[in-house]
Formats: structure tokens, C-alpha cells, sequence
């Protein structure tokens, strides 16, 4: 038997150029690495980042046992090419991926703390209409969104951020259908629809999802209720592109390369996958395929892949 309610949105992966850059960038943020997974037989490493804040939750899980992990995943060689290049999701013709979602403590102190060091932001917290959110780009350009916990009032004039009490909050990723994709996340991969945030007057929808507890009911209005949360997924619809046949999103995994996939840490991978195969859906790869037998990918709606592993704290399967 398998119970999705004790399912966990492990991850989410983005493959980066060089280690050497990427991963100075996201320790400044507050990520530390949890666990490196060298393969130099297949001449690519795994990096698997997530902020110590739960440290005291976490302890004596598994890694694969938590939420709000970014796994940047780095190929051999990339570092030495002039000319390679990821593809952030966000510039057409290969929108689909659109960003991490960072909550911070003091969300002006923790722009300005970047912005000292010397990284690019795609908007500023003075930019634009939203003067609640911000987005910082890493070095291969993925846009990094900074949100804050507290109401801008609260934080007003405050100096001091501290990274360790920020959060890995969500994945956001764009979606053709909102009907379908709702109807994927929610009875096939067991999330629950935390938040909805409508956009009528620029014509899209913002749906929160994700596993765990509901998010605050009495939040600010510029605070995100569930901003102290991890491993939430964000689904983004723009109205009146699921009546376009012909209109499809680009996955990160065709070329040209970028994000990869987010992953779901189940409770049993064997019953997990039976209840995936009995709802149907699309596999690129089951369990009994390939070399690799304690992972599977399971398509969603837009073709985007979701990595299905097993939650060792609850049942030890393989040794990572």
C-alpha cells in the first residue's frame, strides 16, 4: 500500500555550467550541501543543496526524508565550453520553467545583502508595480525569487538578514492546462491546492501546491501564507493557452538544457508506481527500465518530468 499524504516534494534539479560558480552562489543564500553524488564513469556529479534551519526537524532522517532541496547538476566539460550555455526557462521559444522561490527574513536587507555582492537581479523590490518580490539571477541566469516572510511594514528600516532562517520555498513551473494539471498534482501525485491567486487583469492564475500542512490564514497581504514553508510547487497559468493546439512548453530536458525535473519522495516506491501504472500515466522511465532501479520519471501534463524515489527513513531500499 502506498498513502500519499506522506509523499514529499524532495527537490527540484537545474543542471549548471560550473560547480566552482554555482555552488558559492547558492551558499551565499543560506543552502549548504546535504549529500554530493559523484558518477565519473558517466562524467557528471550531483550537488544536493538545503538550508540547516530544520536541522533539529530533520535529524535522523534520511536525505531523501525532507523537503526544499535544489540538486544542480553539473557535466564534465561545461565548465571549460565558451559556448554552452543552460536555458533559464524564462526567454522564448523555450519558456516552461520559470524560477526557485526564496523566502527571507527581511526582504530589503536580504536584496541589499546580495546586491553587495555583486549579483544581477532581473528586477529589483523598487522596480515595477510588486514592490513585495524580487528575483536575483544565479551565474547560468536561473531567476531566483526573493519573497518575504514578514510584511514589508515589519522589516521597514531594518539592517540585518539572516540566511539561516530562509526557506527553499517553491518551484514554479508554467502549465497549458489548468484543469488538467490540477487534476494531475492533485489525485495522481496526492498534492493539496495550498493557495490560489487569481490575475484577471493580466490574465493568468497562480496555483500554491504541495504536501505537509496548510499554509497561515491570517498572513499580510504582501506575504505569501505559506512563505515558511518548503518544497511547494508553483503552477503558473496564462489564460487561453489550453484552446491553442499547437502551443506547448519546453521541459528543460529537450535541447537546449536547463531544468530538469522536480522529485517526489514516496513511502513505498513499488506501491507508488503500481497506483502511477493503475492511474495511468505517462512514463519516461518505470522502474524495471534502464540500469538505475530505485528511481522512476513520470510525465506530467506539459511533458515537464517528475523524478519518484523512495523515502529511506521510511523504508530502507538503496544505499545513496
Amino acid at each position: 500500500m502506498t498513502e500519499p499524504s506522506q509523499y514529499k516534494l524532495n527537490h527540484s534539479m537545474l543542471r549548471i555550467k560550473d560547480p566552482k560558480v554555482s555552488l558559492p552562489f547558492y551558499e551565499f543564500l543560506g543552502l549548504k550541501q546535504i549529500n554530493k553524488i559523484p558518477n565519473p564513469d558517466a562524467k557528471f556529479d550531483l550537488y544536493f543543496l538545503a538550508y540547516d534551519s530544520l536541522k533539529a526537524e530533520s535529524h535522523g532522517k534520511h536525505w531523501t526524508d525532507r523537503e526544499g532541496i535544489v540538486e544542480l547538476t553539473h557535466n564534465y566539460g561545461t565548465e571549460d565550453d565558451k559556448n554552452f550555455k543552460i536555458v533559464n526557462g524564462n526567454s522564448e521559444p523555450y519558456r516552461g520553467f520559470g524560477h526557485l522561490a526564496v523566502s527571507v527574513d527581511n526582504i530589503q536587507a536580504a536584496c541589499q545583502r546580495l546586491e553587495d555582492k555583486g549579483y544581477q537581479f532581473q528586477k529589483k523590490l523598487s522596480d515595477g508595480r510588486m514592490k513585495h518580490i524580487a528575483f536575483v539571477l544565479d551565474p547560468d541566469g536561473y531567476w531566483i525569487e526573493i519573497i518575504g516572510q514578514k510584511s514589508l511594514e515589519h522589516t521597514e528600516g531594518i539592517k540585518d538578514t539572516d540566511p539561516a532562517t530562509y526557506r527553499l520555498n517553491h518551484t514554479m513551473i508554467r502549465i497549458k492546462s489548468a484543469e488538467k494539471s490540477l487534476a494531475f498534482y492533485q489525485d495522481i501525485m496526492g498534492m493539496k491546492l495550498k493557495r490560489k491567486k487569481e490575475n484577471k487583469a493580466n490574465n493568468f492564475d497562480l496555483y500554491f501546491l504541495g504536501y505537509g500542512r496548510d499554509g497561515a490564514k491570517d498572513a499580510p497581504a504582501d506575504v505569501n501564507p505559506a512563505a515558511d514553508q518548503e518544497g511547494l510547487l508553483e503552477l503558473t497559468w496564462n489564460y487561453g493557452t489550453e484552446n491553442d493546439e499547437s502551443f506547448k512548453y519546453h521541459n528543460g530536458n529537450d535541447e537546449p538544457q536547463g531544468f530538469g525535473h522536480i522529485c517526489i519522495a514516496v513511502d513505498d516506491l513499488d506501491a507508488a508506481c503500481a497506483r502511477f501504472e493503475e492511474k495511468g500515466v505517462n512514463w519516461k522511465k518505470r522502474l524495471t527500465e534502464g540500469r538505475m532501479k530505485n528511481i522512476a520519471f513520470v510525465l506530467d501534463p506539459d511533458g515537464y518530468w517528475i523524478e519518484v524515489v523512495q523515502n529511506e527513513t521510511l523504508k530502507k531500499r538503496s544505499d545513496w
